[in-house]
């Protein structure tokens, strides 16, 4: 028996879906246990370290009493429009850069300066350009990902093979073509890969965006749960945050899995 699971530690070994579901829900029930005995560690539960059933409490109540979903539509209404600014702006330069080395050496001495700077930084310069509105906001969360993501999508093109471009170009296409029809296509996946991943870092910033002169938000709920000193409701909002992240992410996994099923029967 003992020889048995540890032969399941090998290396690169295939791990089912069903073994990953059941893992997955070991580990939030260990995760959940263990901060219950934690608030519950002393005699009375501490205002300041609730448990998960006074967190649940207070997204009952956040939810059913205080109206709550307006904040979280709005979150995810930045999220989704300064993610879509992002890629909007980082998916042709990265593919550019990645194709072209020329382009590659002009844009990334800048890209990589940027790439360096904190986020929160640009906050006071924000206000004054565009105000306290959703605007300095959704500015503020295209900045945090921006630089990343072109950097990001630029590795990935590079990586293309060199004998794809060889082969079309002994074929006769031309750099257009080439680009279009062979380069993007096999960077593709792992763009939307990349894509999934530097969302994850979008919504690490949204409670930065929105502590800052914001009425409505779950940045701005917990901001307001921190003047008085409502602990179960800043963790609410933190688990909130985190499920819909985990969203994101299932979102995007489906999607890879969906539009790259040849990428499905060659992992078989």
């Amino acid at each position: 028996m003992g020889t048995e699971i540890w032969s399941s530690f090998d290396f690169k070994q295939r791990v089912t879906p069903t073994t990953k579901l059941i893992l997955g829900v070991v580990a939030w029930l260990a995760f959940v246990l263990l901060w219950h005995v934690a608030a519950n560690a002393k005699d009375t539960l501490s205002p300041l370290f609730p448990g998960p059933l006074q967190v649940l409490e207070a997204l009952r109540e956040l939810f059913w009493e205080r109206e709550f979903s307006a904040d979280v539509l709005s979150s995810l209404q930045r999220i989704g429009i300064s993610f879509a600014v992002a890629v909007a702006i980082a998916l042709p330069l990265g593919v550019l850069m990645g194709a072209f080395p020329l382009i590659a050496a002009f844009f990334s001495p800048l890209v990589s300066a940027f790439r360096y700077l904190p986020d929160p930084a640009f906050i006071p310069l924000l206000l004054m350009w565009l105000g306290t509105g959703n605007e300095q906001k959704i500015a503020l969360l295209v900045l945090g990902v921006i630089w990343f993501l072109i950097t990001l999508v630029s590795d990935v093109v590079r990586q293309v093979p060199t004998d794809f471009i060889e082969t079309s170009k002994t074929l006769g296409g031309s750099r257009k073509v080439i680009l279009w029809t062979v380069v993007v296509p096999a960077a593709l996946p792992a763009i939307v890969d990349t894509c999934r991943q530097m969302l994850a870092v979008s919504w690490t910033y949204l409670v930065i965006a929105e502590i800052v002169a914001a009425t409505d938000g779950i940045g701005a709920m917990m901001m307001r749960a921190k003047r008085f000193v409502h602990v179960d409701d800043i963790m609410a909002g933190i688990l909130v945050i985190g499920l819909l992240g985990l969203l994101c992410d299932l979102a995007f996994r489906a999607i890879h899995w969906l539009a790259f099923p040849y990428l499905r029967q060659r992992a078989r």
